[in-house]
């Protein structure tokens, strides 16, 4: 009998540990779901104002546009790695209660990753079209006739001197 006692003791201990396992995992994935959602919301906000800068022209501020865009990139990427392998515990571990809010958070995620992916997109084309711009004022730069003639040159001065008399 005591073996039994010791077995259903081990048991319930067992799945006492199993839950606090799971809600250790759910915790943990819910904390990163939502601080990955908040990354790609500031990245929206980035991608908002950085479509600004590309029509206003400003190089400087454009880079420094980019560079934060790199670093939320990084850090999405970075959070992303933590969060496959606790999306699979959560899955393994049973949790499918929908007491959780973690559907809703993941549904609210996959909404922001498509908003950013077509604001990207967006300001890509927008910076495709500010470069087709300048090169084409380049060409216009560099093909203009006043642009080549020396600054020196006037239309009155003397190309050829007679020095012979």
């Amino acid at each position: 009998m005591t073996a039994i006692v010791k077995n259903k003791s081990v048991t319930s201990g067992h799945s006492r540990v199993s839950a606090e396992t799971r809600a250790a995992i759910i915790k943990r994935y819910r904390e990163l779901l939502l601080r990955q959602r908040d990354s790609f919301r500031t990245y929206l906000t980035v991608l908002d104002k950085q479509q600004a800068i590309i029509g206003s022209g400003s190089a400087e501020d454009l880079l420094a546009y980019v560079e934060m865009e790199e670093h939320i990139i990084a850090d999405i990427f970075a959070i992303q790695k933590v969060i496959n392998p606790l999306e699979s515990m959560y899955r393994s571990s049973g949790a499918s209660d929908t007491a959780d809010d973690i559907p809703v958070i993941k549904s609210a995620l996959e909404y922001l990753k498509i908003q950013t992916a077509e604001q990207s997109g967006y300001n890509r084309d927008l910076i495709k079209t500010r470069m087709e711009g300048i090169r084409t004022a380049i060409r216009t730069l560099k093909n203009n006739p006043v642009s080549r003639a020396s600054l020196f040159r006037t239309e009155n001065t003397a190309s050829l001197i007679d020095i012979s008399g």
